[in-house]
Parts: structure tokens; C-alpha cells; sequence
């Protein structure tokens, strides 16, 4: 009988370690459900920072039709959730900061009719602890809902937004390149 309840259990743990994918000791589903949709773990980034190459987030990006096309990714109308992990903390001036750069070089000249609603995301911040998250879901039609550890703020219209907000991490100039190689499905490093 004991034999069988530990064949069981490696089983199981067997399982859950094949359903899910791992990076820096963070462990994401291979599946998520946004409003009855299957979601589809097209990758996991690693986010670092400075010329040290400090460690800050794991990124995992959920989509319909998993791509390594990054355009085909920002341009899709279907729903996606982009969660960041905090292997760190960050102060909410750093995230601020960190969002408005990356808007910069996401939006590329279109910046000025966004500038209201990237007000409202930054307002939205607070310190972020080490193994809290973040979580961006898109919702075709309504916009990116915002969560701030399990804590919904609102929701940002606009499929320009929402374009320019995947453009961060998917876009030509992403915080650092190993993170868009591994959110289109490449190794986390």
C-alpha cells in the first residue's frame, strides 16, 4: 500500500512539474483562463537591470496562438495576460520610471495621446516586494486591466495602449534583449 501511495505521488509531482515551466526558481502554468479563453504560455524573460545585469522580474506571457513572431504578438486582438514576478523589490519611483522609458521606446513618436493614460498607470504603483506580481491582462475591446498583487486598479482603454504597452517588452527595444528572446519562447537568462 505505501508503495502504491508513493508511485502516486511522484506521479503527481511529475505532473505539475511537466504542466509548468520554470525560471529563477519561479514556476508559471502552462495554461491560464482569461474570460473563458485558454491562454497559452508563449514564454518566461528575465528581466535585468543595469551593467551589473541584476536580476528584477520573471515575465510570463500567456496568448491564444503561441508565436515567436514578436508583431504578430503586439498586433493580435485577442486576449493575453503578461505577469512580472519580483524576484527583487522595487520601489514604485523605479517602476514609474521604468514605464515611462519603456513607453518611450515603445511608441515611437505616437507617445502624446498616450501620455493621460500612462499618468493613470504610474498612479497605479506602489513598492513592489520581493515575490509579489504584476499582472497586465488584455481584454479585447475593453483595454489592459491592471493588478497589482492580486488587487485590480482599473482597467486602461485603448488598443493603441495596449499595443505600445507589449511593444516594452516585444517590441525593437525591449529593457534587454535576453527578456523578449524568452517571452517568444526562447531560454530564460
Amino acid at each position: 500500500m505505501i508503495r502504491i501511495v508513493v508511485i502516486a505521488t511522484l506521479l503527481t509531482l511529475a505532473a505539475a512539474v511537466a504542466h509548468g515551466k520554470e525560471c529563477k526558481g519561479v514556476t508559471f502554468p502552462e495554461h491560464v483562463q482569461v474570460d473563458g479563453s485558454d491562454l497559452t504560455l508563449n514564454g518566461l524573460g528575465l528581466r535585468k537591470a543595469t551593467f551589473l545585469k541584476v536580476s528584477v522580474y520573471v515575465a510570463a506571457l500567456y496568448v491564444t496562438q503561441p508565436s515567436r513572431d514578436p508583431r504578430a504578438l503586439i498586433e493580435s486582438s485577442g486576449p493575453m495576460e503578461l505577469i512580472l514576478h519580483f524576484v527583487r523589490g522595487v520601489d514604485a519611483e523605479d517602476l514609474t520610471k521604468a514605464w515611462s522609458e519603456g513607453f518611450e521606446r515603445s511608441a515611437q513618436g505616437q507617445l502624446a495621446p498616450l501620455t493621460q493614460r500612462i499618468a493613470r498607470l504610474n498612479g497605479w504603483m506602489s513598492d513592489v516586494k520581493r515575490g509579489e506580481r504584476l499582472t497586465f491582462t488584455r481584454r479585447p475591446g475593453a483595454g489592459i486591466e491592471v493588478d497589482v498583487n492580486g488587487t485590480v486598479k482599473g482597467t486602461i482603454e485603448g488598443d493603441d495602449f495596449a499595443r505600445a504597452f507589449l511593444g516594452i517588452w516585444l517590441g525593437s527595444m525591449p529593457p534587454n534583449p535576453e527578456l523578449k528572446e524568452g517571452l517568444l519562447g526562447g531560454a530564460c537568462e
